[in-house]
């Protein structure tokens, strides 16, 4: 370990994991708790948006949804291609994460009150895609310096711990924005612009609290990849990493693997929503209630995310991310299956089912990349990944809402549900020959 210069010089950072004499290994490192912090408030910010937008823009905009599913593309794809260049910017000369993540969340924060302005189908796309280029040029950073700063044996956890600090932005968004559409005349433009000031602090937070350099914790090589020759932290005399480099990760079995499962079950897994609209359509809720729905995801996401990264952490990530699948299958089952008449039990059910996908897949899948890249590959290994499954929803998104348009909701999700038990059976296969010890 190497402690940092109190004079500023350039000398490595000493990791989060140093252990004073007489006391015992924190068990999540300090920058992931405050790193949770800045997703917890910038969650706030987004869910807010996110909780009214389909109702915004289907009903008050009377966009079809064959539009919603161009302006869902848009999230998912345009960060997915950001991602990958705001990983490989954070891995190069010094580890520049913070300062990566630092700009995407600000930019993301700025469009937040443009969406003031936004009253058609290309002003509302244009503003999406600035703010998903801030989301995804600060993913891919922020995922490396939870992987630097935490040993390989506590990865699930140490995720587990940060996605349930942002799926407690995520609850408390959508009541957020329930409660500003209750008490204020207009009600959409009240909720973008609180949003925007909430998104402001988020940055403040990671300004202030957020180390500026993270130096890796201790840890063996990667899985299938020759040992790092330096086990401390950036230097200055340290190469800078290339976009060659970065790409070449693919050439990694074990991340190989990773990225092709998570493209297959991405292709099938339909939007939060357009499974939200499914939920109010199909089972005829009070448009009031629906900023309401991601609630029960995110209760469920913050209940589970903790205990399923520890599971993972003992079982194996791969084999957690794919079972976790199953969850959502159930949940489609569910809607399928159910009745215009049916009860709250079956739309409880079914956000229950989809909370525990994304405990069970959104931290596990970040944590089994983790494991398998080197330390000075972090971000561009976890954008490589996470662009993969993000461009394979944004076709889910385009595809699904074509499938909504020609034949009705219902029969779109059945033929997805088919999709997903068909990939499901590939992603094991693939991943079959995985280490899930290493894992």
């Amino acid at each position: 370990m190497y402690l940092a210069d109190s004079r500023g010089s350039k000398a490595p950072v000493a990791p989060d994991t140093t252990i004073r004499p007489g006391r015992r290994p924190p068990a999540v490192p300090g920058t992931v708790l405050a790193l949770g912090a800045v997703s917890l408030i910038t969650d706030i910010s987004s869910e807010m948006v996110t909780a009214v937008l389909p109702l915004y823009v289907v009903a008050a905009l009377g966009l079809s949804p064959l539009g919603f599913g161009l302006l869902d593309g848009i999230n998912n794809g345009v960060g997915a291609l950001v991602r990958l260049a705001g990983g490989h910017l954070a891995d190069r000369g010094g580890r520049r994460h913070k300062m990566v993540a630092g700009i995407g969340y600000g930019l993301s924060a700025f469009c937040k009150p443009l969406l003031l302005l936004a009253h058609t189908l290309p002003v509302i796309s244009a503003v999406l895609a600035l703010d998903r280029t801030g989301k995804g040029l600060r993913t891919a950073p922020r995922d490396a310096m939870i992987s630097l700063s935490t040993p390989p044996e506590r990865l699930g956890r140490a995720f587990g711990v940060h996605r349930a600090m942002d799926t407690t932005g995520a609850l408390l968004g959508p009541l957020a924005a329930f409660a500003v559409l209750r008490v204020t005349v207009d009600g959409y433009d009240a909720v973008f612009a609180v949003s925007g000031c909430v998104a402001a602090l988020g940055v403040l937070v990671l300004v202030l609290f957020v180390p500026r350099q993270v130096a890796s914790a201790p840890r063996r090589a990667p899985e299938h990849g020759a040992p790092r020759p330096d086990a401390g932290g950036p230097t200055s005399r340290e190469p800078r990493a290339t976009l060659r480099d970065s790409v070449a990760l693919l050439r990694r079995p074990a991340l190989r693997r990773l990225t092709v499962c998570a493209v297959l079950l991405g292709l099938t897994t339909v939007s939060d929503s357009f499974l939200y609209l499914l939920l109010q359509r199909e089972l005829r809720l009070p448009v009031h209630l629906f900023p309401l729905l991601p609630l029960g995801t995110a209760a469920t996401f913050l209940l589970l995310a903790v205990p399923m990264g520890a599971v993972a952490d003992r079982v194996g990530r791969r084999r957690l991310f794919l079972a976790g699948h199953g969850f959502l299958l159930l949940g489609y089952g569910l809607v399928l299956l159910a009745s215009r008449d049916a009860g709250a039990s079956v739309v409880v059910a079914v956000l229950v089912l989809h909370g525990a996908f994304y405990a069970a897949t959104d931290g596990v899948l970040a944590a089994a990349t983790a494991r398998v890249v080197p330390p000075d590959h972090q971000g561009a290994g976890q954008a490589l990944v996470g662009t993969g499954q993000a461009l394979a929803r944004f076709v889910c998104s385009l595809a699904f809402g074509a499938a909504w348009t020609l034949w009705g909701g219902r029969t779109a999700l059945a033929i997805t549900a088919a999709a997903l038990v068909a990939a499901a059976v590939a992603a094991s296969f693939v991943l079959r020959t995985a280490d899930e010890v290493s894992a």
